[in-house]
């Protein structure tokens, strides 16, 4: 069985979002990252060399951050159809979201939240403007990112829609609003955020 390991109002209720919505039975361990006693548990410290969640353990195989797990739950459990196959045509766009996250929106969310000078030619993200036209480029045959098809990639980038929103950050974006709506309407989603509210 899978363990994961989390901290509510954390990256790691994107990935609760995910195995809900894969139908695999889980555990989940309750780790205070702000406790430096809590980190020493000895299993979150071999699933997590940084010390952060979300971190799983699934059976010998331990994974940690956000994209590399859903990359493998979603390639280990093909079953859950979250994840073209290696050889579809889609697998490119499917790869390039699966990493839209760690490195365009969160770069870019940082960069925006310090007021820090963006740099679009040299920065890899480009800047908060152009992290947000990508995105909504990318939904443009809709649903989502893979048009008719939901996939992991829809938890990564919906679950940090939904964080910008309610840090003020998209305010009036109506392609991003209908995009967090839809993830929203997930009966996944809508048990991890309830679980999240609940500890």
């Amino acid at each position: 069985m899978i363990t994961l390991y989390w901290c509510p109002n954390t990256r790691a209720s994107r990935i609760m979002w995910l195995l809900g919505e894969t139908g695999l039975d889980y555990e989940t361990k309750h780790i205070d990252i702000r406790d430096a006693e809590a980190r020493k548990d000895p299993g979150f410290q071999a699933a997590s060399p940084m010390g952060k969640v979300p971190a799983i353990a699934d059976g010998d195989v331990t994974v940690a951050d956000s994209a590399a797990i859903g990359l493998y739950i979603a390639d280990r459990y093909p079953e859950a159809g979250l994840a073209p196959a290696v050889d579809d045509p889609a697998r490119g766009r499917y790869l390039f979201w699966m990493t839209y996250t760690p490195g365009c929106i969160e770069p870019a969310m940082m960069e925006t939240a310090r007021g820090l000078e963006p740099n679009r030619a040299s920065s890899g993200w480009g800047d908060f403007g152009l992290m947000i036209e990508t995105l909504e480029k990318g939904l443009g045959d809709g649903p989502w990112l893979l048009g008719e098809k939901f996939s992991a990639a829809d938890v990564l980038n919906g679950s940090s829609v939904y964080f910008m929103k309610q840090f003020g950050m998209l305010t009036g974006n109506a392609t991003l609003d209908a995009y967090a709506e839809r993830c929203l309407a997930r009966p996944a989603y809508q048990r991890a955020l309830a679980r999240n509210e609940a500890t």
